[in-house]
């Protein structure tokens, strides 16, 4: 760009021929306004020879200028990324966490695109500030995966419940967050100083946007798919430092190259004043375009997440081909901003079109993709392939996206457009971003909090049709027309055409099936379903229980089933609290992570030398539904006085409270959903280890199905690493591999088989419990021994650990979840499988039995 014409640099498709004689003349003016000859004489009318020869210069610079942007939106998603993922892990990862982990993302972009005009002064080369507003993000992106640790000693030592914590966790975010996003959100409105508010340059601010979405696009999957699973966060934070000195750099050699005159803001050609006599309006329509596009994306998300899978590439692939449809649209936009003399009615009908494709995409996600999965011959060949299925996805994505977020992106530009006053572009524009962030951070949250567990998700879609269709009337029905203007219509067709079709997008938008919040990817296991006994969406996962048509009662969390009271998951949730519970002398306090069905804890509950259980839950509508169907079966412990449910990431819990444990057993939803693996890590079962009172025991659950051999080595592997005292259990009586129980103890002993039989026949209430899942006695119990790490050491010695810094696990079950070697793994593991004569103290007749089994 270049002072008081620059968008004969910046012009983009089908004007290549004017461009070249455009640039003629501006470079000429440049030469004037920089006193440099080889531009051409001061004062001239007619260009150089040397003027010439710079002429294809602008249509070379069109492409640093997309450059810098598309580096700037790549930095920016992976920093996103990164930096989500590393302030949850200090503030926890609970609905509150993530509402105050946007606030602050979004906030910060907002503030900074707001304060830019009033800060920075017109003097300033707008490149140049572009380029130190890089660098600064550069900067704190370095410093940030190295101060974390040191923000979340500080939090720690002053983090714990209730009010107080929320406005903690929001006063850390902000701290972490505001001074990076602010820098972000200051980088479109310096750019628009250059462009000035002609109609032209309005596009180009819109064109840069569209490059900053695709880099956005291209980040998100950069991080998503390779660098964060090959590498770890520090070297994420060091590639997108690298884009923002490649943005810095582009920015600092345009700027020395072309020159900056604070007057050309004012020199370009002002919007007809259709446009520019409609600001309010137009900032109406920014912030509800923003919450729409940001509400619906949360919605979206979370009904692709039960559709696709809620894996960490899935998520990525979710928000790539959204931010693709959004980049595509504002391509399209900047294109007819440029061209149309009334670009506040081309934003009112983009708005109208918004309401018909926000109802296609709620009625395309739960009503048309799930038929291509039921439909599709050639599924089995997709899912055979990694590739493959991440192709398929993202086409599905794409059907059911594009319509609305085409409109979404052409939305920006346009109201750039439409706000552009012709005296100060920097501040339309700053208006125009700061307004529209603000709208997607109400849209974000209040969906997340408010309008998926309190409208449900049919509801909160049909309230972004009304939103859309308000943010249309406000423009058609409020921009000034010539009076007897042929072809307008009157505000009474304009009514009634945005009745008829909110009414029809009311309409098209389907509740969602319990089939799909049930089964999630496998929706097509639903004709297995005979009732629906509870349905429920929250703010962090959906809930449903079933009765099959075998009469089996199910428990779904998140699109799968967590729990049943089928013999083999009894048995698992119950050997989770049994076993540790007969193995530790004397259980008094025990934490239990995730609450399920509440099976497990009721197991502990029964024991009587409990006195306090204390149960970590991250979705408050869990307990309610296992207290009211599965009260039997997990012996009412939801409503037993010694119990205390807190709400909360289990990590954080830990993190915060002094309070420490005869037994904690983990029972988390799979490593290959986004964020679980967090669970399996080595920091927090180091954690959890701190938390143990002396003699303390762990127990956790580990998949066999829906993972493969790394994935499960990864699990062990860094468990055993905590705990070296680790042996494994298993539910399965027929020993084909479904699931196990990992135990590690702080302090090794012998596990009894008399004593163990003493304490069963002491307490009626624990011998009946596990009676009820056929373990009628210790040497039943003790006979479900499946090895240990000790003896699994050749096995686990390729394990990947699972730490923070990276996740690992995350990314090798994520890539594993169509995959079923559940009996390979079980076999692979009781294959190093001996009679632990240094572990059990059994019967002679026990003892035979094990060793003629064991070496089967």
């Amino acid at each position: 760009m270049l002072p008081q014409s620059p968008e004969a640099i910046v012009r983009f498709p089908r004007q290549w021929t004017d461009d070249m004689f455009m640039a003629t003349s501006v470079l000429a003016r440049v030469g004037e306004a920089t006193k440099d000859p080889k531009y051409g004489a001061a004062g001239s009318k007619r260009p150089s020879t040397a003027n010439s020869t710079r002429i294809n210069e602008s249509v070379v610079l069109r492409l640093p200028l997309l450059l810098l942007f598309f580096a700037g939106g790549c930095a920016a998603l992976i920093y996103e990324l990164v930096w989500f993922y590393l302030v949850e892990l200090v503030v926890g990862a609970s609905s509150i966490s993530i509402a105050v982990l946007l606030a602050s993302f979004m906030g910060g972009m907002a503030i900074g695109s707001a304060l830019l005009p009033r800060v920075v002064s017109p003097a300033r080369h707008p490149l140049r500030v572009i380029a130190a507003l890089e660098l600064g993000i550069g900067a704190i992106g370095l410093l940030m995966p190295f101060a974390m640790p040191l923000v979340q000693a500080g939090y720690v030592a002053l983090a714990g419940f209730g009010h107080a914590s929320v406005l903690l966790r929001a006063l850390v975010c902000a701290l972490v967050m505001l001074p990076p996003t602010m820098l972000m959100g200051a980088t479109l409105p310096a750019i628009a100083r250059w462009a000035g508010t002609s109609r032209t340059g309005s596009s180009t601010v819109g064109f840069l946007y569209m490059a900053n979405i695709a880099g956005a696009a291209f980040g998100t999957v950069l991080a998503g798919f390779y660098l964060l699973r090959v590498y770890d966060t520090v070297i994420a934070s060091l590639v997108a430092v690298g884009f923002n000195a490649l943005a810095a750099s582009i920015a600092w050699w345009i700027a020395s190259r072309y020159g900056h005159t604070a007057r050309a803001e004012s020199m370009s050609v002002s919007i007809p004043a259709a446009g520019s006599r409609l600001p309010v309006p137009v900032y109406i329509v920014a912030g509800l375009s923003g919450l729409t596009a940001l509400g619906a994306e949360v919605v979206w998300t979370r009904q692709l997440s039960l559709l696709f899978g809620a894996s960490v590439y899935n998520f990525s692939l979710i928000l790539a081909v959204f931010l693709v449809g959004l980049g595509l649209g504002s391509f399209a936009g900047a294109t007819i901003a440029k061209r149309t003399s009334n670009p506040s009615r081309a934003l009112g009908v983009c708005q109208l079109l918004l309401v018909l494709a926000i109802a296609f995409g709620a009625m395309a996600i739960v009503d048309v993709l799930p038929q291509w999965r039921a439909t599709a011959a050639f599924l089995p060949q997709v899912r055979a392939s990694i590739p493959l299925t991440f192709a398929y996805d993202a086409a599905r994505c794409a059907f059911a996206f594009l319509p609305a977020t085409l409109l979404w992106g052409a939305s920006f530009p346009l109201a750039v457009a439409a706000a552009a006053t012709g005296r100060n572009a920097t501040r339309s524009v700053s208006r125009v971003n700061a307004i529209n962030t603000l709208g997607s951070l109400v849209g974000a949250l209040g969906f997340t909090l408010v309008g998926i567990p309190y409208l449900g998700s049919q509801r909160a879609q049909q309230a972004l049709a009304v939103f859309a269709a308000i943010s249309s009337a406000t423009l058609l029905l409020w921009t000034p027309r010539r009076p007897n203007a042929p072809g307008k219509a009157t505000p009474y067709v304009v009514v009634a055409a945005l009745l008829a079709v909110t009414g029809m997008a009311m309409a098209m938008v389907p509740a969602v099936p319990g089939r799909l919040i049930a089964f999630g990817r496998s929706v097509d296991s639903w004709p297995t379903i005979k009732q629906f006994l509870y349905l429920k969406e929250g703010a962090v996962a959906s809930i449903a229980v079933t009765v099959n048509t075998s009469g089996a009662k199910q428990f779904h969390i998140a699109g799968k089933v967590e729990a049943s009271d089928m013999d083999i998951d009894m048995r698992l949730e119950r050997m989770l609290g049994h076993v540790p519970a007969l193995a530790h002398p004397h259980p008094r306090k025990i934490l239990i992570v995730g609450n399920g069905a509440g099976v497990t804890a009721g197991a502990l509950a029964v024991h009587p030398e409990v006195e306090r259980i204390v149960i970590c839950e991250i979705e408050r509508m869990v307990p309610p539904s296992a207290r009211q169907f599965f009260g039997k079966e997990n012996h009412h412990v939801l409503d037993d006085l010694r119990t205390q449910v807190v709400f909360d990431d289990a990590r954080h819990f830990l993190m915060t409270t002094k309070e420490k444990f005869d037994i904690i057993t983990s029972d988390p939803i799979h490593p290959w959903v986004r964020g679980a693996a967090t669970l399996y890590s080595l920091e927090y079962l180091q954690l959890v280890r701190d938390h143990l009172e002396p003699g303390g025991i762990v127990t956790q659950w580990i998949p066999l199905y829906e993972t493969n051999v790394r994935s499960v080595k990864s699990e062990l592997g860094t468990f055993a690493r905590v705990f070296p005292d680790t042996t494994l259990w298993n539910p399965d009586l027929l020993e084909e591999g479904y699931d196990l129980v990992a135990m590690g103890r702080l302090t090794p002993a012998t596990l009894d088989e008399a004593v163990i039989q003493q304490r069963l026949d002491e307490s009626p209430a624990v011998r009946q419990s596990l009676s009820e899942v056929t373990l009628t006695t210790a040497g039943a119990l003790l006979s479900t021994y499946a090895g240990r790490a000790v003896d699994l050491a050749p096995w686990l010695a390729d394990a990947e650990i699972n730490r923070e810094r990276q996740l690992r696990l995350q990314y090798l079950a994520g890539l594993a979840a169509n995959t079923d070697e559940r009996y390979l793994i079980f076999q692979s593991i009781v294959k190093y499988r001996r009679y632990p004569a240094d572990l059990f103290a059994v019967s002679a007749e026990l003892e035979g039995q094990l060793r003629r089994w064991y070496s089967q």
